[in-house]
């Protein structure tokens, strides 16, 4: 390991907590929670910041924790985020400590995002050495549930204003230990459809009484993938998904009704909305083709999430003192996959870093993913430490 003396000592502290983190950690796995509805734990979150001397705010109908802590009088504030919410996944872990929800697990590493910013929040309380304010941001329903865009809406950016965000998200495939930041344009902005088709039914020996809508599902699926390949620039990254397709219950029974629904991922806001527009012309052309009518509901889910470069070099500068420079990845090709904190990063400059969950590590969103215990010291010193750098107690302090 190759840690510099000023990020050694802040590491060092907080592995010092290892045990009871991972305690944390574990316990927050064993009880995973959806959406909105992250009340244990962000009860747990509220205690421990409590205890520890930190101002605690309840938000989104106390699904969400705000810690406030103050050292001097810097003007400065930095706010950094984690997400708390689980997907609605069966566990296969085998993990002792696994999920004791059916149907519910922590599939995406959320809870040790949760408990390295625990983690932080301990160290500096503790410690002190910075000047200016720190923002410990805990929210619920980042996996599509709008959580960031219901804690923007209940004022977050003016109740706790702060000069930069940050947050982080663990990588699969890479050494623990090891980071890596796309500067710029880091992942997709996102959104979701859903298509509502309308036919005749009809008896199935007697397909020419109807307007089927099965054939329209069929005719739509296969149209929509045009919208990418013949509308959006090849050197703009955009997908398209039908993840979805539904109708009808019985063999002989041609159903009235069809039902489609799926994903769309772009690098810009700008080519979001022209997909959209192209979704919509082509359901609708489509299905008004063969006879039936159509109907799209698109939600924008996830604003494409931007990396300022300020606040990218200073993460990433903090990471390389932490670990080295030969163990950051300062330019990782952006991800199709979105984030939602996305969205607080178009109010205020920040960035969100990569940190290593193993070699061995399942991919997330997946029913054998699990949080890699040995990477909470790496992400909890990296945040403490950045704020140390960004609130220095002196001028030249860092």
């Amino acid at each position: 390991m190759s840690v510099t003396s000023n990020a050694s000592a802040v590491f060092d502290r907080v592995r010092s907590y290892q045990s009871d983190l991972a305690g944390i950690r574990q316990d927050i796995h064993a009880h995973p929670e959806l959406g909105l509805d992250t009340h244990r734990t962000a009860d747990v979150v509220a205690k421990l910041l409590s205890s520890w001397g930190l101002e605690v705010h309840r938000m989104v109908k106390g699904a969400a924790v705000v810690g406030v802590l103050r050292s001097g009088n810097g003007p400065r504030a930095i706010g950094l985020r984690a997400d708390m919410d689980a997907l609605p996944i069966q566990e296969l872990t085998g993990a002792t400590y696994k999920s004791g929800t059916p149907g519910k697990m922590h599939a995406c590493g959320h809870d040790g995002h949760t408990t390295m910013l625990l983690g932080a929040a301990r160290y500096l309380a503790e410690t002190r050495q910075f000047n200016g304010t720190v923002n410990f941001i805990f929210q619920p329903g980042e996996e599509g549930m709008g959580g960031a865009l219901a804690m923007l809406e209940e004022g977050l950016i003016e109740r706790f204003p702060s000069n930069e965000l940050y947050g982080l998200h663990n990588r699969p495939g890479m050494p623990v230990g090891h980071f890596s930041i796309s500067p710029g344009v880091a992942m997709a902005g996102g959104g979701f459809f859903d298509i509502a088709i309308k036919g005749r039914g009809a008896h199935g020996a007697w397909p020419n009484a109807s307007i089927d809508p099965v054939i329209a599902a069929c005719h739509i699926g296969t149209a929509l993938q045009t919208v990418v390949s013949r509308n959006i620039a090849p050197a703009d990254m955009a997908v398209l998904s039908v993840t979805k397709i539904a109708s009808g219950d019985a063999y002989n029974v041609i159903p009235e009704r069809a039902a489609m629904a799926g994903t769309v991922r772009a690098m810009t806001r700008e080519t979001l909305s022209q997909i959209e527009a192209g979704l919509k012309r082509v359901v609708r052309g489509v299905a008004e083709g063969l006879g039936a009518t159509a109907e799209v509901d698109y939600r924008l889910i996830f604003a494409p999430l931007v990396n300022a470069p300020e606040a990218t070099k200073a993460i990433a500068d903090t990471a390389a003192e932490l670990v080295g420079e030969a163990k950051l990845e300062r330019n990782k090709a952006p991800a199709s996959a979105s984030e939602d904190f996305a969205f607080m990063l178009e109010k205020v400059p920040g960035a969100y870093i990569n940190l290593g969950n193993g070699e061995a590590s399942a991919p997330v969103h997946n029913d054998r993913y699990d949080f890699n215990d040995d990477a909470i010291p790496y992400g909890a010193a990296m945040f403490a430490r950045l704020v140390e750098r960004s609130l220095t107690a002196e001028p030249g302090a860092a």
